[in-house]
């Protein structure tokens, strides 16, 4: 699953260590995600999203609508 969470971040001035600490999981985590090689819960996700003000729709694109034309 792609995400934007690496550019967010920049956008709002928010570290990485500080993003995992508003959503309860470790920078590693974080790390993980930025790179694409974790998928979040459903949870997750969703306090990620709320951290930006935005849906999880406009945080996390599924693999499926990136590919359509």
């Amino acid at each position: 699953m792609l995400n934007r969470i690496k550019e967010l971040r920049k956008i709002n001035k928010i570290t990485q260590d500080e993003l995992a600490e508003l959503v309860e999981v470790s920078r590693q985590t974080i790390i993980s995600l930025e790179k694409g090689k974790y998928n979040p819960s459903i949870f997750l996700a969703y306090k990620i999203s709320k951290v930006f003000n935005l849906m999880i729709e406009d945080v996390f694109i599924f693999e499926e609508i990136a590919k359509e034309p």
